[in-house]
């Protein structure tokens, strides 16, 4: 095992891989404490951290003076085995008749100081509009967003239309709004109390953090995309190709 991620959040996630992989399927009953303890060369306390967050999660079910078992909820199992290639639009592109809007909220707001630089506004243009969403994959919370938008644009967007279409629809069909660019960030994070809620995940659970920042055609800032992913759901996946240039190799992205 590696150190980049607590330990007990690796035992959990190699857990689940046994549930996915069917080692342990259905119904059936996982080694006790002590046994997974014994395996993975840790205290009985960081096993009963990783085994409490799947009986949380619903992946497994303890019964007194029995044990603990697999749930019998093959759809929650097979929630868990999604695997994204590419970039991040990706997920929704393959996934999108599976994605619904659970929560959505749309307000007026002063805007904070690095959003303000973000959107690179003017110092009288002290408010934005801030929307708020939380998004199902297969019935499941897996991603928490924020949007920031200048008032002139997020004002027209109607919150009803966020529960049937993709933000960036709204913006780019009704509202005529025209991106050409955008720099996005990816980075490892963990969910504070907000995201954690959100997401129906214990509070300092990883996360992936995306960020993105959408330019018009004179390259000026219209939208910050702010955006939590649950670490559980799917994996994250870039391909390389290693291309022969004259001075040496270079290893190049292949969409899939």
């Amino acid at each position: 095992m590696t150190t980049v991620l607590p330990i007990y959040y690796q035992i959990k996630q190699t857990i689940k891989g046994w549930i996915v992989n069917k080692e342990f399927g259905p119904g059936n009953k996982i080694p006790s404490e002590n046994e997974l303890a014994d395996r993975f060369n840790v205290s009985r306390l960081t096993v009963r951290q990783a085994i409490s967050q799947l009986i949380q999660e619903g992946f497994l079910n303890s019964r007194r003076g029995e044990g603990t078992f697999v749930t019998s909820n093959e759809d929650l199992i097979n929630s868990f085995s999604l695997e994204t290639t590419g970039f991040m639009d990706e997920l929704f592109s393959t996934q999108l008749s599976k994605v619904t809007t659970k929560w959505a909220t749309l307000s007026k707001m002063v805007a904070p100081k690095p959003v303000k630089e973000k959107l690179q506004l003017e110092t009288n243009d002290e408010e934005v509009v801030q929307i708020k969403r939380v998004r199902l994959l297969r019935g499941r919370p897996f991603t928490y967003t924020i949007n920031y938008l200048p008032v002139e644009i997020g004002a027209r967007v109607n919150e009803k239309d966020l529960y049937r279409r993709r933000l960036l629809e709204i913006l780019e069909r009704d509202l005529k709004v025209e991106f050409t660019g955008a720099v996005q960030t990816i980075e490892a994070s963990f969910a504070d109390q907000e995201v954690a809620e959100k997401l129906e995940v214990a509070s300092g659970s990883p996360i992936l953090f995306v960020e993105k920042i959408m330019y018009s055609k004179q390259h000026k800032p219209i939208e910050l995309f702010q955006s939590s992913y649950r670490g559980d759901l799917f994996k994250f996946i870039v391909r390389f190709n290693k291309v022969k240039r004259r001075n040496g190799s270079q290893w190049i992205h292949q969409p899939e």
